[in-house]
């Protein structure tokens, strides 16, 4: 599916910018795929280091289910999208829908990986699961690069964009403390959910 999506935009698309801009555009999605990657690899850890604080815990893993590692990618990939506005907006097109895109082909690229991984070999193994997180990261930041120099398309896919991420924003923390009784939010280790075994031992 990516890859037609990358098919359609490559054939459709619209020189709107020189060689100069497409490249710094590409070198700050470059940039952003390190930078997800080492800050998502360390909130794995924080929710732990904190002794368990809840504000800390809206940002970090929880717990080992896969819902909790989303967050890994999708807090990190914000931050940078919210650099990023205030460096290159000006110089590229459809940046809130870029962004959006990016980032939530983060959490939808993780569990499909991951699913389809585990249902062959039967387990999860630690250095697939890191390989996955960095392709699914990879992924949502070229297609972001792709939309960023892709040619303007309507603005209100922009509004919509924004509204959207809010709603991803806002599951991730509520589903921290409420999540779903369903084997996306189960922590595979513990059999638990969420934060709130954590919370009330505290």
């Amino acid at each position: 599916m990516i890859v037609l999506i990358l098919g359609f935009l490559n054939l459709h698309r619209v020189k709107v910018m020189n060689r100069t801009e497409r490249k710094s555009i590409f070198g700050y999605e470059l940039a952003g795929i390190v930078f997800i990657v080492i800050i998502g690899s360390l909130l794995h850890f924080t929710f732990e280091l904190s002794g368990h604080q809840p504000v800390v815990g809206v940002f970090s893993a929880v717990n080992e289910s896969v819902w909790e590692h989303l967050k890994l990618g999708f807090w990190p990939a914000l931050v940078w999208a919210l650099f990023e506005y205030r460096s290159i907006r000006e110089s590229t097109n459809n940046f809130f829908f870029a962004k959006t895109v990016g980032i939530y082909l983060i959490p939808i690229v993780i569990p499909i990986l991951f699913y389809s991984y585990t249902a062959v070999i039967g387990e999860s193994v630690l250095v697939i699961d890191i390989l996955t997180f960095v392709v699914a990261v990879i992924v949502g930041q070229l297609v972001s690069y792709k939309l960023l120099t892709y040619r303007e398309l309507p603005d209100m896919l922009n509004k919509i964009s924004l509204v959207a991420l809010l709603l991803l924003g806002v599951a991730f923390v509520l589903f921290t403390f409420y999540p779903p009784h369903l084997p996306l939010f189960r922590d595979p280790v513990t059999g638990e959910y969420g934060i709130t075994n954590h919370v009330h031992s505290v």
